[in-house]
């Protein structure tokens, strides 16, 4: 289900319960379309995270744990100048759409008494938050703001006056008259989701579709089926988690159209359950596009070093032939005309076969044959070296890729310590921040098998180091996905249970870069066998005397493990 007008009719009465009256504690904008308001509200502070993002636009309070950026952005500044401290005096959905508006009331630093809207607008790409002053109707700032030029019906600008999103035509199926209503339903030549949609404000194309099924299912009584669903949405919500047609989709109530349904306790439970990996993926592309892009220009750059250091090695096979034309030119140097492209001679190396020798015209006899021996040595004396740096490429490509498979399972607090790992490496200069804010240690991540075993995995290479190196006993179980970029895991117990070992290789091959393959090798050892050679990078090891598990890591699996491991 999309965040429809439905969903955002029931979100905003459970928001109502649970906010209104209480105060702006703090203001946080930890990314770029997102803000969080910490509200003191029933005896504790809540998080109310208010999201313009183009695809995961929503209103909910939420668990999920975020980093703030070091250099707050303009509209946060704007939020904590006009609400720090406010109070929470109403939450209105604007008819059945998915327009929210959040009013405030603060003194200001007169002492009057000033209210002011938050309005959140939850309209796919074109979401919004615009700080209003309500009194006068002008726009204080937006989080996107939009010019006349993008925007011809209204302009969304600090000091505009606030237009509303143009209105829906259709009915508020919460206010409609049931006469209107009958009548709508009984006259209908096709009964189903759109024909509900052109009808009835708000309706997602998923929850068009579930009330269609519902009213056909019982066609002699389709006003019971309709003012029960409706008073359900108002009064007896079943967050649920479902499942219809592979794909999941959340909803307020439980849907007769699921395949699968978990119920949730609250609604914003059931959106940090439905939206937290997502979102938190787009939001480590956000947190880290610049460092993703960085690593990939490093792996092609060490690619092509790579591709002329191979290229280098088979010219290195043929040294013996420059030698060879550079001697033959010497010999027989007054049959060699000057001026000339080519040069036919006798090879006396071979029997006096007849051989052709390019020529560079503008060089002498004697220029051409030294010009020979000079790119006979200079073969003779790379391959010395080049077998080294054919090794080195490698290894840097390979602790590069290992990084990109790191960014695809980091939450956003692993992104600085990505970074700053990329900075101990050379790979990044430090910047100098005007804020010298300590970063929370970073810890690999702790998981429970189902016989009660810890296990822990390590979310990037300087976390892998400190977990197989310095934290796991000599007799713990290590793991790895064999031959492929992926997260150190450890089991906590020297002679673990298959079940255990088998959970724990999942986790390995999960947190790797074939996550999403099936039969993945996972080499498991004891810690004492696990050694880092001098001067690798960070993250990389040799072991020996393995064994090898082949496992198809399953997502349901994993978070069951992590449930167990923050229960």
């Amino acid at each position: 289900m999309s965040f429809d007008g439905v969903f955002t009719h029931a979100m905003v009465q459970e928001l109502h319960s649970q906010l209104v009256t209480g105060r702006i504690a703090k203001i946080h904008q930890p990314y770029e379309n997102e803000v969080v308001l910490v509200i003191r509200a029933k005896g504790k502070n809540q998080r109310l995270l208010l999201s313009a993002h183009p695809s995961y636009a929503r209103i909910q309070l939420t668990e999920i744990a975020y980093t703030n950026p070091d250099n707050p952005p303009n509209f946060v500044m704007m939020l904590r100048k006009h609400l720090d401290g406010a109070i929470l005096e109403d939450i209105q959905q604007i008819e059945n759409d998915r327009v929210v508006h959040f009013t405030f009331s603060k003194r200001d630093e007169l002492g009057d008494l000033q209210n002011i809207v938050l309005i959140v607008e939850l309209m796919g790409r074109h979401s919004t938050i615009v700080l209003l002053n309500k009194q006068t109707g002008k726009i204080l700032d937006a989080i996107k703001r939009i010019g006349h030029s993008q925007n011809t019906y209204r302009s969304i600008l600090p000091g505009s006056q606030y237009i509303e999103p143009p209105k829906q035509a259709q009915l508020n199926p919460f206010h409609a008259e049931k006469e209107y209503v009958f009548k709508i339903l009984s006259t209908a030549e096709t009964l189903d989701g759109k024909y509900l949609q052109q009808h009835f404000q708000g309706l997602g194309r998923d929850t068009a579709a579930e009330l269609a099924f519902r009213l056909l299912e019982s066609p002699n009584e389709k006003m019971t089926v309709w003012t029960n669903f409706w008073q359900d949405i108002q009064k007896n919500l079943t967050p649920t988690l479902g499942l219809k047609n592979k794909k999941e989709f959340f909803a307020p109530l439980i849907f007769k159209t699921f395949e699968q349904s978990t119920a949730y306790p609250n609604l914003s439970a059931l959106l940090d359950a439905f939206y937290g990996e997502k979102a938190e993926k787009d939001r480590v592309k956000q947190l880290g596009n610049d460092l993703i892009r960085k690593v990939d220009n490093e792996i092609k750059r060490n690619q092509t070093k790579l591709e002329k250091r191979e290229k280098t090695l088979r010219d290195s096979e043929n040294a013996e032939e420059f030698r060879r034309d550079g001697e033959l030119l010497t010999t027989f140097m007054a049959q060699v005309p000057r001026g000339a492209k080519t040069v036919e001679l006798q090879n006396y190396y071979e029997d006096n076969a007849s051989i052709t020798i390019k020529l560079n015209p503008a060089l002498t006899p004697n220029q051409n044959a030294q010009k020979y021996f000079q790119k006979y040595q200079k073969l003779k004396n790379a391959v010395k070296l080049i077998y080294d740096q054919i090794a080195e490429a490698k290894d840097e490509i390979a602790y590069l890729e290992s990084i990109l498979a790191q960014l695809e399972i980091a939450g956003p607090m692993d992104i600085e310590v990505i970074k700053e790992e990329l900075v101990a490496s050379g790979y990044l200069k430090q910047k100098r921040s005007k804020k010298n804010r300590r970063q929370a240690a970073s810890k690999p991540e702790h998981f429970i098998a189902s016989d009660g075993t810890e296990i822990l995995v390590g979310k990037n290479n300087l976390q892998n180091d400190q977990l197989t190196l310095k934290q796991a006993r000599k007799t713990d179980i290590w793991l790895h996905a064999k031959n492929i970029p992926g997260s150190h895991v450890i089991i906590k117990n020297d002679q673990p249970s298959e079940e255990t070992l088998t959970e724990a290789a999942e986790l390995a091959a999960y947190f790797s870069k074939f996550r999403q393959s099936a039969q993945v090798p996972v080499d498991y050892v004891a810690v004492k066998h696990v050694h880092k050679p001098n001067g690798a990078k960070p993250g990389f090891v040799i072991y020996e005397n393995q064994k090898t598990l082949f496992v198809t890591p399953e997502e349901e699996s994993i978070e069951r493990l992590r449930k167990n491991g923050t229960a």
